[in-house]
């Protein structure tokens, strides 16, 4: 009988190292830069020998990180396009983009330049996110006439909780059951 053998891959803690398992990541997961860092720093500090310090390592990821921004295999400006643009496309509101994209490790500047980018494209975002999500969960204009006055709260808490403010949250609830599907053909 051949016995069988335990093939655990052993993590040196080399940049050469940290650098291949990096691209790896990147490659299947797309992260920003604070995740890869986390991803790495976790994985590096669990495996790892004992007698190494945690400064060290996070030095190595700096300086694999440092690499990986400078040949732009990660880039934080494309990654919270991107997300932004998907979330969209989704229904997600701007707040919520802005939250996701915030516990993301995005920085500051990025995340202004994407709203604003969202906000100059189209005027009334929120208003046609809101709408997607009426759509997506049956709820508001897209009830029957006769349960909407039945499901207003709810409908109205599902909307908040969304990340769309109480004015766009009223305004999507008072459409008309025609104006709704006229703005749905057009989305």
């Amino acid at each position: 009988m051949i016995p069988i053998r335990n093939k655990k891959k052993t993590l040196q803690v080399t940049v050469d190292g940290m650098r291949k398992f990096a691209f790896s990541y990147v490659e299947k997961y797309a992260p920003s830069k604070q995740q890869l860092k986390t991803y790495l720093l976790k994985k590096y500090l669990k495996t790892s020998a004992s007698n190494l310090r945690k400064e060290d390592i996070k030095n190595l990821i700096d300086v694999v990180l440092s690499d990986l921004e400078k040949n732009r295999f990660i880039n934080d400006k494309f990654y919270s396009e991107s997300k932004a643009k998907s979330m969209i496309q989704r229904g997600n509101s701007i707040n919520k983009i802005r939250n996701y994209l915030i516990a993301k490790g995005i920085k500051d500047e990025f995340i202004k330049d994407t709203v604003d980018k969202i906000k100059d494209e189209n005027v009334d975002q929120d208003f046609f996110s809101a709408i997607k999500i009426c759509k997506k969960k049956r709820i508001g204009p897209a009830r029957t006439d006769d349960n909407r006055p039945l499901f207003y709260k709810k409908d109205i808490s599902l909307l908040a909780r969304n990340g769309f403010d109480f004015e766009t949250s009223k305004k999507v609830m008072d459409i008309k059951k025609e104006d709704y599907l006229k703005i749905i053909k057009l989305l």
